[in-house]
């Protein structure tokens, strides 16, 4: 059963975001409602919300200080933003901040139902990732050890895929979830894999940027904070490091809809 809370000063758009969420996910999720930040972040908390909607502007506290110290207390918490202002500035802080996504007014019924969807594939493989490690021995090497480590980096694996846009993805993150040596993660994932954990990552994020690089109207800036890079240059410079260009030349030397190759 998910915990969903959702956060918004204006009733009307309450009423609407309670409703499309208990119509669509109707006996897996309880849901609850407040209309001010400072109730967002009590509710969050006292309750342990696995995702929060939450408007940007509210009165008593904004939606993006509210999620900061839900995030503070409990990082997992899954946080989608709601905002009448489809600017790149909240678009870029919601994702600085570990976000799931962000919806913007108004809201339609699609919109909301695929970012509740998404941040709660996202809760489940969490939950595989804590389940499948609790109570093996990947380190047994025994045909049992060695299938349970295969099982468990799989797991990771399919995880990495679905949350490499987060800035807080990183080794240190994955072994906490697990409850697992940092460093004896690493071997093992290089183990089972052949690539090292950060590669790994980062070909995630050159893969999706990829595709983002193909709508000219996205900055590189932008693209790189879709990705999980809090830094541009830095993106620019893991982008060259794995394809030999730049995200720029890269994209001029893409083949443009209608042209030639």
């Amino acid at each position: 059963m998910l915990k969903i809370l959702i956060a918004d000063d204006e009733f009307p758009e309450l009423g609407f975001l309670h409703d499309i969420v208990a119509r669509h996910f109707q006996g897996n999720a309880e849901i609850r409602c407040v209309q001010n930040g400072r109730e967002a972040v009590d509710t969050a908390l006292l309750w342990n919300a696995d995702i929060a909607l939450l408007d940007i502007e509210m009165p008593v506290m904004k939606g993006i200080e509210a999620a900061k110290r839900i995030l503070g207390k409990n990082p997992l918490t899954r946080i989608i933003f709601i905002t009448a202002y489809p600017l790149f500035t909240y678009a870029h802080e919601a994702v600085r901040m570990g976000a799931s996504d962000y919806i913007l007014k108004p809201v339609d019924t699609d919109g909301v139902i695929a970012a509740v969807e998404k941040a709660s594939k996202r809760i489940e493989l969490q939950r595989q990732l804590e389940g499948a490690s609790a109570g093996s021995n990947p380190s047994s090497d025994d045909d049992e050890g060695t299938d349970k480590a295969s099982q468990l980096i799989a797991k990771i694996q399919q995880y990495i895929r679905h949350n490499y846009a987060l800035y807080t993805l990183s080794l240190d993150s994955v072994s906490s979830i697990l409850g697992m040596n940092a460093s004896y993660l690493s071997s093992l994932f290089k183990k089972c894999t052949g690539v090292n954990f950060i590669d790994y990552v980062t070909d995630q994020r050159i893969s999706a940027a990829k595709v983002l690089l193909d709508d000219p109207l996205r900055s590189t800036a932008e693209i790189a904070s879709m990705i999980g890079y809090e830094s541009a240059s830095y993106f620019t410079r893991a982008f060259k490091k794995r394809t030999g260009m730049t995200p720029t030349e890269y994209r001029k030397g893409r083949p443009q809809e209608g042209g030639t190759a």
